[in-house]
């Protein structure tokens, strides 16, 4: 009977080769890809800057008026008080992809890029976390401590954005990091009351916050136009 000779194809040197020059090649791709996103980013810095403030002047009329109806007619329990300021929280993101949307078309450009995806997954996580927070910490009646929850899930979002737009986004979650660590550390050591109304840490640090913030790039970005 003649024998068969069996040849491990899986070790040969030509196999090694290519799969090397195909991990090679998909390894180029991917650093060009990252390349091109980061170098858009950059370009369209300004495009960001601009396209902000209306978003954050828009997040900033909603959280104002949604406080304000809040404590007018004491929207205080613990699933009443979520279940406004999630909603509140839709009304917001729709308004700032219609807002963002209508800059695309304007400056025709595509929407859903590589730049876009890239903010979206940076932002993603900490939304996330806040979300799902928030609907647990509103069944189990604990809603008094999402105001600080939700400004520090939201600082950390703005600052992970902050290193794809402008540098200003970053120093702006800079500054919710900070005021919600020191209201915490208050609040533990005594010096504030947690059952304060939770409408007036929503308005200010989601409605003020904004209003401060949006009044600053538009005033900065008209004296940039002006020079």
């Amino acid at each position: 009977m003649a024998k068969v000779s069996v040849i491990n194809t899986g070790k040969l040197p030509l196999d090694k080769c290519r799969f090397v020059m195909q991990s090679h090649y998909m390894q180029t791709n991917w650093a060009e890809e990252n390349l091109q996103t980061i170098r858009t980013l950059m370009e369209r810095s300004t495009l960001y800057r601009r396209a902000l403030a209306p978003i954050v002047i828009y997040a900033g009329v909603i959280g104002v008026l949604t406080a304000a109806a809040g404590l007018f007619f004491h929207f205080e329990r613990s699933q009443i008080f979520g279940l406004v300021w999630l909603s509140a929280a839709v009304v917001a993101v729709a308004g700032a992809f219609l807002i963002v949307r209508r800059q695309a078309l304007k400056d025709d450009e595509p929407f859903w890029s590589p730049p876009t995806r890239r903010v979206a997954q940076t932002l993603l996580p900490p939304l996330a976390a806040g979300l799902f927070l928030g609907i647990i910490f509103s069944l189990t009646g604990l809603a008094e401590i999402l105001p600080y929850l939700w400004a520090l899930f939201y600082g950390c979002a703005l600052h992970s954005a902050g290193f794809f737009i402008p540098r200003g986004l970053k120093w702006f979650g800079w500054i919710y990091i900070i005021l919600v660590s020191l209201a915490l550390g208050l609040v533990a050591f005594g010096y504030i009351k947690i059952n304060i109304s939770g409408h007036w840490l929503m308005g200010f640090f989601f409605g003020v916050l904004h209003l401060v913030y949006g009044a600053y790039l538009y005033l900065t970005e008209k004296g940039k136009n002006a020079a």
